[in-house]
């Protein structure tokens, strides 16, 4: 992987070929940006904690019948997953009134919302992601009817299966950013999911445990992060070396 170009490059993650064309090998970097990119840095160890996170949750999702790209660790760093038709859609589930829906709406931070809003935006940095509507999204024959309900259906069983098991660790779930893709016909989950793309706050006493603390310069980044990882993880060992 070290002498070969990825075949695509976001802001914190690469993608590579594999000897097996229905398999990419995908590598979590140490950047870490903000507000479209106008915010970055690089930090160390940052890259093998949200693969961590992130493989944790796809296999708890798979072991509550949720079909998702992940198929096995490959270091701390990389995991190999399957090879998707990515949707270009970042579907985010709100379950209480946070960042831009408090910017842009007449929202109290902190509001529970009931029940949670799903809303979707277009995944283009160049047009900073704007929001969608149903019209829109068939209009652009980005998705069919059917499709796009399979997605929002998906989507609400994921923030169950999700704000459960935070819960149990003392974690709100305060909303969460997911990207899916299609394997031949079926919808599966794809990307990441870990601390870059949710937004988590302690039970008790709502400090961020998220990227929020890089945004907007909450504390030290690395350590929170490690911190809440060790939380999320039954044993964070068994999950990294697996």
């Amino acid at each position: 992987m070290e002498n070969e170009s990825p075949i695509y490059s976001g802001k914190a993650k690469s993608l590579y070929r594999t000897a097996n064309p229905g398999e990419m090998l995908m590598k979590f970097r140490d950047d870490i940006t903000a507000f479209d990119g106008g915010k970055k840095d690089t930090l160390s160890g940052k890259g093998s904690r949200n693969a961590a996170v992130s493989s944790y949750f796809f296999r708890l999702l798979e072991k509550n019948g949720i079909r998702t790209h992940f198929l096995r660790m490959e270091s701390e760093n990389t995991m190999i997953v399957r090879a998707l038709r990515m949707i270009p859609l970042e579907v985010i589930v709100r379950n209480i009134a946070a960042g831009s829906l408090v910017r842009n709406y007449p929202f109290k931070e902190g509001t529970v919302l009931k029940p949670p809003v799903i809303v979707i935006d277009f995944k283009d940095d160049t047009k900073h992601d704007p929001m969608l509507n149903d019209d829109i999204i068939l209009a652009l024959g980005v998705l069919d009817r059917a499709s796009l309900t399979r997605l929002k259906q998906f989507a609400r069983r994921i923030n169950t299966v999700l704000s459960r098991d935070l819960k149990k660790k003392g974690i709100k779930l305060v909303d969460f950013k997911l990207e899916f893709g299609f394997a031949g016909e079926d919808i599966l989950v794809g990307d990441e999911i870990s601390m870059d793309s949710m937004r988590l706050w302690d039970e008790k006493t709502n400090e961020s445990l998220d990227k929020d603390v890089y945004r907007f310069d909450k504390g030290d980044v690395l350590s929170t992060y490690r911190s809440v990882t060790g939380r999320i993880l039954p044993c964070e060992n068994d999950h990294r070396n697996t």
